[in-house]
């Protein structure tokens, strides 16, 4: 079966956003997520997802990361209006740091309760929460090159985002458990190499054939081409808690897919990098979030996440300004130096010894846009 690549003319960008609803006597997770969409109209910037304590916030087809400022805080100030009369709060993390995943709601889709029922523990479990950007890709052969090439920018990506050093209760010692919690699905986790779009179609027929998907929707990679929107989806972040470090990432995300798509049509791509060493990558951003030192080659050379992350920023800043986002690439800078939401979750941890604090200062967080300082 031949695989329609719907393309984009422009490098477009779009950004989903999984949040959490929580109790604000509790703190816990509550099963909200129906009544929130209910009390907006059913929206079409406002889903459902598998959980029914978790909305999803999504943008129109944007131009730039200005675009999807404007869509996103619109809708986010319907949404905190909405949640505010129905008694609930939100935050955007990759995990609630105590809430359990057996004490969950799933919604009553069918597509959901297909997953669970084929995948069971797996997909019981999934207590995730996390942001997915969209960048428009003119061919399918574009988009398979790309996305191979963004797996090795999957570090750091991860790192900024990092905001799921809890998990049910416990201290995990990783920066994102999310990451590691997703990968447990079958099509969760790196994506495949591709030689070419025609590689592509066969592989995904053969998941159809084979039973393991559907549709090409049930594939989870980090990165994965999406035909239907004619894009490189990227999902491998956790929820940022506040407005600015969700821009900020987001227009990392632009700038780096759109800079790749340039040394495409240059010819200028390297080769792939070993599967081994981006797993061995991904693990580390995981763990130790920007502390991390990543494998460079196949002679185990390394380097500082953190220096990476500040040459990505130094090479795309002339691109930035062509893509309108220099505001916000330039806002990773704060990100580096205050550090990312695990970090500030651990601090808080680490003075009070109590998990309520935390969810509070996520809390506030998502709703001023300000960062709480420990």
């Amino acid at each position: 079966m031949s695989i329609q690549f719907n393309a984009s003319p422009d490098p477009t960008i779009g950004v989903e956003v999984e949040l959490q609803i929580v109790d604000p006597a509790t703190r816990r997770l509550v099963p909200k997520g129906g009544e929130l969409i209910a009390a907006l109209n059913d929206s079409p910037h406002v889903k459902s997802e598998l959980l029914q304590s978790t909305v999803e916030l999504n943008t129109s087809v944007c131009r730039n990361v200005k675009e999807v400022r404007s869509d996103l805080e619109r809708v986010k100030d319907e949404v905190q209006s909405a949640s505010e009369k129905l008694e609930c709060n939100l935050i955007s993390a990759g995990t609630h740091p105590f809430s359990t995943w057996p004490e969950q709601l799933t919604t009553d889709e069918e597509r959901y309760q297909k997953l669970i029922n084929r995948v069971q523990w797996p997909a019981q479990r999934l207590m995730i929460f996390g942001l997915h950007v969209h960048v428009g890709m003119d061919t399918g052969e574009k988009a398979v090159a790309v996305a191979n090439q963004l797996t090795n920018f999957i570090p750091q990506f991860l790192a900024l985002s990092a905001s799921s050093p809890f998990w049910q209760g416990n201290d995990t010692g990783l920066a994102s458990v999310r990451s590691k919690v997703f990968e447990t699905l079958p099509t969760a986790g790196l994506p495949e190499h591709f030689a070419n779009w025609g590689e592509f179609q066969t592989f995904m027929n053969t998941l159809v054939n084979a039973g393991a998907i559907e549709s090409i929707r049930e594939v989870w990679w980090d990165i994965r081409p999406h035909p239907g929107f004619g894009t490189v989806e990227l999902r491998m972040c956790d929820g940022l808690p506040t407005m600015e470090e969700l821009l900020a990432v987001a227009a990392l995300m632009h700038c780096t897919t759109v800079h790749l798509g340039e040394q495409y049509e240059n010819g200028e791509l390297p080769p792939p990098t070993r599967h081994w060493i981006l797993r061995e990558n991904k693990w580390r951003a995981a763990r130790w979030g920007l502390d991390a030192r990543i494998i460079q080659d196949e002679a185990g050379n390394l380097e500082s996440n953190r220096t990476l992350i500040h040459h990505l920023i130094e090479t795309l800043a002339p691109l930035s300004e062509t893509l309108n986002c220099a505001e916000e690439l330039a806002n990773l800078a704060r990100i580096l130096d205050q550090g990312p939401s695990y970090l500030r979750q651990r601090k808080i941890f680490e003075q009070t010894g109590q998990l309520e604090p935390v969810v509070d200062a996520l809390i506030d967080e998502w709703k001023t846009g300000k960062r709480h300082t420990p």
